[in-house]
């Protein structure tokens, strides 16, 4: 027993000297060294066991304190993780489509992750910098993983994570609509409530454009392997009140995408018409309503310029005047924008014309590969009645269905026109009554046009019945 305990106080006494020794050898390198050259030498020694690597996203750029898109990309993907393993949580109220309450984890506070297999480490921290002037935080995110996987994060797992944020960013963000306001873009909040669902079209073209909307959007690598621009044209043609707008707002709604809607008529020339498409963002529509009415971009343009040919020089000099106050912008100039080398910058775009007269537009303008796809919205037929019965009135069949179903047969009216026919009057609706409003509103049309018919057949033949 005093063996045991004599051992022991000479241990003891052994560990006191190496440890004032360490002491006095610590105080002699201090004295003779500098701080930092021990801190730089003490840091490198201990990486020589510290396996795990780190990698810090700061909330804010060098670029006058902008705030970083990773770190945001970052935030927004790591919510998703926040939500179920962290203790400390930060709550905001997005302004998006739906309100919806954002929880991020508070500073200091730490959640892992886990990619094919692989676990990392993500910290939220914060750091107080006081100067003479001011005293400001600085956030940022600290990433830590095992020295093994480095290439599998730096590669694969980093872009992961940056693409899923903004894959999330988009499909929640407030949605807006676009238009110019000269060589300016102004927006408002897009809230248009039109969906496939509600769109007064037969059902088998409606699938038919919904399939060809989700390849676009999923086409990234397709586009980029065939060597083409990622953008799809869209002439949407037929008469007015065919639902013409409102398929661009079902299409925008249907992709998640922003409207930038396109006043040529605005624009001065051919370059601020360039500048206004390069600074339209990803997955956006890009639009242009009523495209015929623009004369210049019309095959009507030869004709203008065999006039100007005749004119006189008071008349050239009065038309250079109104020219200066109006638009300049040519046809060559649009479609080198839509389909030129510059159409290129950027991506995930589609671009929608809309005319009520297909005839008059210019061949090269709406040839495939810049519209690549051609939708005719023609007059109301029976299934796009049946869907506006199913809106207005939650009826999927009727005895008077059949009635509509041939006088539509017989007749042109738009599906804006039956729509408002069907337009209850009472709540709840009656669902007869409105049937009868619409099966009357045909009735008038098919009398109006049989008499126009006979009117003209009989303007026709007057003057040969005369001459006889």
């Amino acid at each position: 027993m005093i063996n045991h305990f004599n051992i022991a106080a000479n241990m003891l006494g052994l560990s006191g000297s190496v440890l004032a020794t360490a002491m006095f050898l610590w105080a002699i390198i201090q004295q003779y060294f500098p701080h930092n050259f021990i801190n730089k030498r003490s840091k490198r020694f201990l990486t020589l066991f510290y396996p795990y690597i780190q990698i810090t996203f700061n909330e804010l750029t060098s670029e006058r304190f902008r705030r970083s898109e990773a770190y945001s990309d970052i935030e927004t993907y790591l919510r998703k993780t926040t939500s179920t393993q962290a203790k400390r949580l930060k709550a905001e109220v997005i302004k998006n489509n739906t309100q919806s309450l954002a929880l991020s984890m508070d500073d200091h506070e730490e959640v892992s992750d886990e990619f094919n297999g692989v676990k990392v480490y993500w910290a939220s921290r914060k750091t107080v910098h006081d100067t003479q002037s001011q005293s400001y935080e600085k956030r940022y995110y600290k990433l830590t993983f095992h020295n093994r996987y480095r290439q599998l994060v730096l590669t694969d797992y980093l872009k992961h994570v940056l693409k899923q944020g903004k894959e999330i960013k988009l499909k929640n963000r407030l949605r807006k609509l676009y238009t110019n306001n000269g060589g300016q873009w102004t927006h408002v909040v897009f809230e248009h409530p039109a969906s496939f669902q509600t769109l007064a079209m037969d059902p088998v073209k409606k699938q038919e454009i919904m399939d060809d909307l989700t390849t676009f959007s999923n086409g990234e690598e397709f586009y980029k392997r065939i060597g083409r621009a990622w953008k799809r044209g869209y002439l949407l043609y037929g008469p007015p009140g065919t639902g013409k707008s409102t398929m661009i707002a079902a299409m925008a709604n249907f992709l998640g995408y922003d409207i930038y809607d396109l006043e040529l008529t605005a624009v001065r020339d051919n370059t601020e018409l360039k500048r206004l498409l390069i600074e339209t963002s990803s997955k956006s529509i890009i639009t242009i309503e009523d495209i015929d009415c623009s004369t210049d971009l019309t095959s009507q343009r030869k004709e203008s310029k065999v006039l100007e040919e005749k004119e006189s020089g008071s008349t050239k000099k009065q038309n250079k005047e109104n020219e200066s106050k109006t638009s300049k912008v040519t046809l060559s100039g649009l479609l080198n924008s839509v389909d030129g080398i510059w159409s290129a910058c950027g991506g995930d775009r589609l671009i929608v014309f809309t005319t009520n007269h297909v005839e008059k537009l210019d061949p090269a303008l709406i040839r495939r590969g810049r519209m690549d796809k051609h939708v005719e919205l023609p007059y109301c037929g029976f299934e796009a009645f049946r869907v506006l019965a199913r809106n207005y009135l939650y009826l999927e069949t009727h005895e008077l269905f059949e009635r509509v179903r041939g006088l539509l047969e017989e007749t042109k009216m738009t599906p804006a026109d039956v729509a408002e026919n069907l337009m209850p009057k009472t709540s709840p609706p009656d669902q007869e009554e409105c049937l009868m409003s619409l099966i009357g509103a045909l009735e008038k049309v098919k009398e109006d046009a049989t008499r126009n018919k006979a009117v003209e057949n009989k303007v026709k033949n007057g003057p040969l019945n005369g001459s006889i």
